[in-house]
């Protein structure tokens, strides 16, 4: 008989939506990095369901290709009824329009505003969940929103299409993921590495976040999790995000998180150009802004109390960072 959190992780990549009179989002996005070049896609099949008003539930097709070396990015979103989309409740099979997600593929088309991105690729990898919250919040309403890395350091083979230049993307590694709620977190940095320059097998999941509760804002709470040297180093209970500390700005992001075995802490940042901006519309009303980077640089030191080991991991241009915001002056133009 499996346990509870092992049944949890049979269903990481099960759609949520249910038709909710509270509200609904959910997205599946995929991302992966060239091993050296600042070069990177991010792919997102998404569910949006406004509060009250189920029947108007649409699916939204979106993609980047991140260009650090021209500093021109290719980004594009469409829009179908919910009726031309599949979320599967029973298994892992995602469809927007004609674009399809499954377990080992993926394959779309989206073009808006000039820009067109096409995919056709493979993933594969045998990585575990990763888990931001702690279990027992998976499965309450607190928080609003959830957050899990389905496939870690998954590894790509085929190809893009960006704007009718061909790209493989065979060897390029990154992840595939999966968030739902019934609102966005109001205010939050996200950063994600999969893969250090020198430690390839080493995963970073983190995140700063506030939530507001009526006119109050909580303190920044900071869930870290660190996958090296073939040890989990999960800093996600409530109490330990409170004790940690992350802060952020436009556009650097400082955390450090310790416990009586370990103290990690680190430095994500990217220049303002290494960002494009995205507009989520709020179940409960509003839009959110993302300025979201796949090619950002973190930087991490590791300690590790009790074998007195201390390391420092890089990634110079292959950290996902994002900001979502209700502030509009970020300066960065919103692109979808």
């Amino acid at each position: 008989m499996p346990s509870d959190i092992e049944a949890f992780l049979q269903t990481v990549n099960l759609a949520r939506f249910r038709g909710q009179a509270e509200g609904h989002y959910e997205s599946f996005f995929l991302r992966a990095n060239h091993p050296a070049r600042p070069l990177g896609f991010w792919i997102r099949y998404t569910i949006f369901c406004p509060k009250g008003h189920a029947g108007d539930a649409v699916g939204e097709l979106w993609a980047v290709f991140f260009d650090g070396e021209t500093g021109r990015h290719a980004v594009a979103k469409q829009e179908y009824p919910l009726a031309d989309c599949l979320f599967d409740i029973s298994r892992f099979g995602v469809r927007v329009g004609a674009a399809t997600l499954g377990p080992h593929r993926l394959q779309g088309v989206v073009a808006s505003k000039g820009q067109a991105l096409a995919w056709d690729l493979a993933l594969e990898g045998r990585a575990t969940p990763v888990l931001l919250l702690p279990f027992k919040l998976y499965q309450g309403g607190f928080p609003a929103a959830k957050s899990l890395v389905s496939l870690p350091l998954a590894r790509f083979s085929g190809g893009l299409s960006v704007n009718g230049a061909a790209i493989d993307v065979t060897g390029w590694v990154g992840s595939q993921n999966h968030n739902w709620g019934r609102r966005h977190t109001d205010l939050y940095a996200w950063g994600q590495v999969a893969g250090f320059d020198a430690h390839p097998d080493s995963f970073l999941e983190v995140a700063t976040a506030r939530l507001r509760i009526g006119p109050f804002w909580t303190p920044p709470l900071t869930p870290l999790v660190l996958r090296h040297r073939q040890r989990e180093y999960a800093l996600t209970g409530l109490l330990q995000g409170l004790r940690a500390r992350g802060s952020f700005d436009y556009f650097n992001w400082k955390f450090t998180s310790e416990t009586a075995e370990v103290v990690i802490d680190g430095v994500i940042s990217a220049p303002r150009d290494a960002f494009v901006g995205l507009a989520y519309r709020n179940p409960p009303g509003g839009v959110k802004h993302c300025l979201n980077s796949k090619i950002a640089r973190c930087t991490l030191r590791f300690h590790d109390k009790r074998a007195g080991i201390s390391e420092s991991l890089e990634a110079t241009n292959r950290a996902a960072f994002e900001i979502l915001t209700s502030d509009p002056d970020h300066g960065v133009a919103i692109s979808a």
